[in-house]
């Protein structure tokens, strides 16, 4: 069974990871910024938590899946992905966004189960990610390499 400071541990590292994430979405006025992203991995990280707590609780039993609620937690992401993506004008906005929450999930059930290299990795991976290939992206568009940034502006 975990002690109250490795749960405690556990909950502040997802703060500051998912914090991290959702700082460059904060930096750049998304609808879902820093606050958004750091509650849902809380949220992930509390909920994994759980599921081992059940888990290590019940597991003589018989037997027990703490996987199966944390699958729950990806469902219910997508939703609240959903929700930040908008149709505009031919225009689709906010996918980075979803998909930066659903990282952040995923960071959140991992930092609750112990998995710290793969929380750790994933987040400066998710933050490569974001700050640079944006900038990729933006000299990408800029340069007219883009096929259908080009016709568009035909």
């Amino acid at each position: 069974m975990l002690t109250d400071p490795q749960i405690i541990l556990r909950l502040i590292l997802t703060v500051f990871l998912s914090g991290l994430i959702g700082l460059e979405r904060q930096m750049l006025r998304r609808t879902a910024g820093l606050r958004t992203h750091i509650l849902v991995s809380l949220g992930s990280c509390l909920i994994m938590l759980t599921s081992l707590y059940v888990f290590d609780i019940y597991k003589a039993y018989g037997p027990f899946d703490p996987a199966r609620i944390a699958a729950g937690v990806i469902t219910g992401i997508g939703f609240l992905g959903a929700g930040t993506i908008i149709t505009e004008r031919g225009n689709v906005k906010g996918l980075t966004t979803a998909a930066s929450l659903w990282v952040v999930a995923g960071i959140g059930l991992a930092v609750g189960c112990g998995f710290y290299s793969a929380s750790i990795t994933t987040t400066v991976l998710a933050l490569v990610v974001l700050f640079f290939l944006r900038r990729m992206e933006n000299i990408t568009l800029l340069k007219g390499i883009d096929g259908e940034q080009q016709k568009g502006g035909q």
